[in-house]
């Protein structure tokens, strides 16, 4: 792990936008009035001497830090104190010290969801579902996942030892691993889909995302891509760099990518395509949902705005402003909004916050749909795009069904969600232990169904029968997706996601109709 102070020179040195991400850095003068600081002092001193419960003068002066940035209504200017300024890096950077394993908690192990490809884990033999019982000689028996993860990381060339319980194996296993820097990679997936279409998905904007995306697509075209689905969903955005020069691979030299808009003229900036497209003929469908925020916004708003793919899913998050990283004492940083960002057609997509001094029946009026109508803009083409309250999609998909089912399965369970997530994996490893299934394309059938619920009940989760078979094709997917991950690995487990998912199936559908990006938007009507 590199030290405090590398990491805090590290974060300055690029420019990030989403939640906690750095667009700018410097220091602020404060310049706070008299009278006020008096009376700051002089509340924190009767406090500090009379308060019921005693509280320290660093923990009020803390308390205050929070409070302060509290009463801002802004969930993304916060404090970061060293080891969430440590995470920031490493999500940027995608960088840190390990040996590469994946791992969550499942019936009380720590159990490797996946070793990560050309890590000290993968090469030593580290397979997924393994348990590792020990670390360092230190049982992990109910362990956090961020308790194993401590114990694993350290400095780059030094060793751990860890103890493995595998599925099929009388006796447990020995690894020593070396650490080393492990580069996590933000395209995790890239593959061909049907009729020449490919995939790829980006999970954060992190550095080399732009390099990663090019190569990806680039042996995609290798092997006779005509068509590609860029999916965005999750992605909760990362380096603001990374954003624009994604977006900068699939538009024209002068188009407008986003602009900044800020208090101070140091923050406004506008960010424009430099390079030409090294794919201009290529359809492109962009999925989004929910959890696409910031830098994938920005990157869906600008090829919105021109034209260049057409947006499938469900609306993205909205957020539409930007943060500056500031440092402070104890190798800590101020993580602090200072401007908002647009789209080329001049859309903010910020979604508003409900302030806590509003009433509650405007709440309630804002719950209900009350609001304000979104401003309409045009695009380049003229087609209706919609300002405010995240990215809407060309194409909305909602598989309300299932997430009916889901529901439903959810309440019936209550506490015992966790429960059902241990029985699964307990499932999955007894089969990939029997060796019952030779290719990832398997059937779940009812009587797998009716083994789970039996497992269930013996574990003390009574489900009424006649809810679980409801909610049947959820129970299928959920089987389906343990046993794929644990018997085939994680990359066949996305690929038999991929095949029943809505959104992609929706871009597959108009992708196959159009062989050109105008015959794509032609086929949605705004």
């Amino acid at each position: 792990m590199r030290s405090r102070a590398v990491i805090v020179a590290a974060v300055l040195g690029v420019a990030l936008v989403s939640g906690g991400w750095l667009m700018q850095a410097g220091y602020e003068g404060t310049g706070s009035q008299v009278g006020s600081a008096r009376l700051f002092e002089e509340v924190m001193k009767r406090v500090e001497n009379s308060y019921v419960d005693t509280i320290t003068e660093p923990q009020l002066y803390r308390k205050a830090v929070d409070g302060l940035l509290l009463e801002l209504h802004d969930p993304h200017s916060v404090y970061l104190p060293p080891d969430r300024l440590a995470k920031l890096n490493e999500s940027t950077t995608g960088r840190y010290a390990g040996v590469g394993i994946q791992m969550d908690v499942r019936d009380g192990w720590i159990t490797v969801v996946t070793p990560l490809p050309g890590t000290p884990a993968q090469r030593a033999g580290i397979l997924t579902g393994d348990r590792v019982v020990e670390i360092d000689g230190k049982p992990t028996r109910s362990w956090t996942s961020d308790e194993a993860v401590k114990r694993l990381r350290g400095a780059p060339g030094s060793v751990v030892h860890v103890m493995i319980e595998r599925p099929g194996s009388a006796t447990r296993l020995p690894f020593s691993l070396t650490r080393e820097e492990i580069h996590f990679h933000s395209v995790q997936h890239a593959l061909m889909l049907r009729d020449s279409i490919g995939y790829v998905a980006l999970t954060i904007f992190s550095e080399n995302s732009d390099q990663e995306l090019r190569a990806a697509i680039d042996s995609l075209r290798g092997r006779g891509m005509r068509a590609l689905v860029f999916d965005l969903r999750g992605d909760p955005g990362g380096l603001l760099d990374q954003g624009v020069g994604v977006a900068d691979l699939f538009l024209d030299p002068g188009q407008k990518i986003v602009s900044m808009r800020g208090r101070t003229k140091d923050a406004d900036r506008d960010y424009v395509d430099r390079r030409p497209q090294p794919w201009p003929q290529l359809p492109l469908v962009v999925l989004v949902d929910s959890g696409s925020a910031s830098a994938s916004e920005i990157v869906a708003g600008a090829l919105q705005d021109h034209d260049r793919a057409l947006i499938v899913g469900t609306t993205s998050y909205g957020k539409g402003s930007a943060q500056s990283l500031f440092p402070v004492t104890d190798s800590s940083a101020l993580k602090l909004t200072t401007a908002l960002w647009y789209t080329p057609s001049g859309r903010s997509i910020n979604r508003a916050h409900q302030s806590a001094d509003d009433d509650d029946d405007q709440g309630a009026l804002r719950s209900l749909g009350a609001e304000t109508p979104r401003p309409r803009f045009k695009t380049d083409a003229g087609r209706t795009v919609l300002g405010g309250g995240g990215i809407t999609p060309d194409v909305t998909v909602a598989d309300s069904t299932v997430d009916a089912q889901a529901a439903s399965l959810q309440a019936a369970l209550g506490k015992h969600v966790v429960d059902l997530r241990d029985v699964l994996t307990d499932y999955a490893l007894e089969i990939k232990g029997q060796k019952r299934f030779s290719t990832p394309n398997f059937t779940v059938t009812p009587s797998m169904r009716s083994e789970l619920y039996d497992r269930l009940r013996q574990r003390g989760v009574n489900i009424p029968r006649t809810v679980y078979d409801a909610d049947s094709s959820v129970v299928n997917r959920l089987i389906a997706e343990q046993i794929t991950r644990y018997a085939f690995g994680p990359d066949a487990e996305y690929e038999r996601l991929l095949q029943r998912d809505p959104d992609v199936a929706a871009a597959l559908g108009l992708l196959g109709r159009a062989r050109t990006q105008e015959e794509l938007l032609r086929a949605v009507k705004r």
